[in-house]
């Protein structure tokens, strides 16, 4: 009788438990969230912001610096694409947080001011050079944000992080797409076209050198404690038993990464020649609508942001990974061949209505596409998987830049935008074949499984 007294009721004695097994969990491993990673996400988006505006500001008004330099337009091209080629020769692995933010910053501060050497028109060599200098610092960035979201945030947040860090880099290219219409109008007077190129000039490079300020002031390394019970296993490991050139190899051989890599390069590539093709196709069909070409930008890229967060907060929730990005990859495949046989129909606002749509998915599909290989391939760093995919990107965006550029010129917008409608068509298929092999997933649920196997075998027992 005694006994019976003093025993709990079972439906008492579980939620008791499970919250002393949270509670003991949760010490064990050390996990701790820190408030300063709001911070770094956040300004690590603003940087990259500031680069990738750099890397559309050509583009985005390419008929103006054709005539102000006195070069073709595939010259103009290139200033885009100095981007994607310089990246990937230089791909190496992100590993230092800190120092590569600080190296990110202060060479895309470096490359604003050189450009404001190239004022005149025979100066055309010197804006080169501060592109490629620019262009060397998104080797720094592009594959930094599932390192940050990572390494700064827990396992429920860590595709909403990832979606902002990818956030800067996309409002970069939208106001890219918006500013320099603006403030470099197409006037004939060569003197007032290089007093506002030099406007343009001068605002970039005042905000990058402050954002270098603020990187060397705020970015830290790591929090104090891992924010993930699957990162505090990786912060466990021995230093030395990390091998950059082992872990690319293991990526190689990973078939799941390889389908995903060349998916991703697809899409992504298309969106690289689409952004940097979109003022010649606009002003093929509209002439004189630099303007509304900047803002048909913008809104592809707008509504690609809004898309991109919806689906990482969906991510944090479902854990879907295969069959969010399945959707989406279809959804623009959908979004690209409404946009092509739209955009020559004689009406600026279906071209807006239909830009929006693509952008929505195609844009919106880039963070996802981080956030899978990381998954995909745990525990190797996220760095590194990042990095493959973004080499696969640029090589994908150089190839179809050139080509849909060439066949534009030739045989007319419709065509060019079919190449990259099939190229789509090709990535939606192979999508499909990509196995949802979480491994990231998979570690967090086998560590607390542990832990609270072992503590409810010893706690259980007083109350039964």
């Amino acid at each position: 009788m005694g006994n019976k007294n003093i025993m709990a009721p079972k439906g008492e004695c579980l939620p008791l438990v499970l919250a002393v097994v949270r509670w003991i969990t949760q010490r064990t491993v050390s996990v701790r969230l820190s408030r300063r990673r709001w911070a770094v996400v956040l300004l690590f988006s603003s940087y990259s912001l500031c680069n990738a505006f750099q890397w559309i500001q050509y583009g985005s008004i390419n008929n103006v610096f054709v005539r102000f330099y006195g070069v073709s337009a595939f010259a103009i091209d290139w200033l885009s694409m100095s981007y994607m080629l310089t990246y990937i020769p230089l791909l190496f692995p992100v590993r230092g947080l800190r120092l590569i933010a600080l190296a990110g910053s202060a060479l895309n501060a470096l490359g604003a001011w050189v450009k404001l050497g190239s004022l005149k028109p025979h100066l055309f060599p010197i804006t080169v050079l501060g592109q490629v200098i620019c262009s060397l610092a998104q080797v720094f960035i592009l594959g930094m944000p599932s390192r940050i979201a990572s390494v700064w945030f827990s396992s429920r947040e860590v595709s909403t992080a990832c979606s902002i860090a990818v956030f800067g880099n996309q409002l970069g290219i939208a106001v890219g797409f918006l500013v320099p219409p603006v403030l470099v109008p197409n006037v004939d007077d060569v003197e007032k076209l290089a007093y506002h190129i030099s406007i343009m000039f001068f605002m970039t490079a005042g905000v990058a050198t402050a954002l270098f300020i603020l990187v060397v002031i705020v970015f830290k390394e790591k929090p104090p404690h891992p924010p993930s019970r699957a990162q505090a296993l990786i912060q466990s490991r021995p230093t030395e038993e990390y091998s950059y050139m082992q872990s690319i190899l293991r990526l190689l051989r990973n078939a799941n990464f390889l389908l995903l890599m060349v998916t991703y390069g697809l899409n992504t590539g298309c969106f690289y020649a689409l952004s940097t093709l979109l003022n010649r196709m606009v002003i093929r069909h509209y002439p004189g609508e630099e303007v509304n070409a900047g803002r048909i930008g913008l809104t592809i890229i707008l509504s690609g942001m809004v898309g991109a967060l919806i689906s990482g907060i969906w991510l944090d929730r479902t854990k879907a990974y295969k069959q969010t990005t399945l959707v989406v990859y279809t959804m623009s495949l959908v979004g690209m061949i409404t946009y092509t046989f739209t955009l020559s129909l004689g009406h600026l606002w279906v071209v807006f209505l239909t830009a929006g749509m693509l952008g929505f998915f195609m844009t919106g599909y880039l963070p996802l596409g981080f956030e899978f290989a990381a998954e995909l391939t745990y525990p190797e760093s996220e760095g590194t998987s990042s990095g493959l995919l973004n080499v696969s990107a640029q090589i994908f965006g150089i190839a179809f830049t050139i080509g849909q550029g060439q066949i534009i010129d030739c045989f007319g917008t419709k065509a060019g935008n079919l190449l990259l409608c099939s190229f789509l068509f090709l990535g939606t298929i192979m999508t499909a074949f990509i196995k949802a092999d979480l491994r990231r997933q998979q570690a967090n649920l086998d560590n607390e499984q542990t832990v609270s196997k072992s503590l409810l075998q010893s706690l259980l027992c007083p109350c039964y």
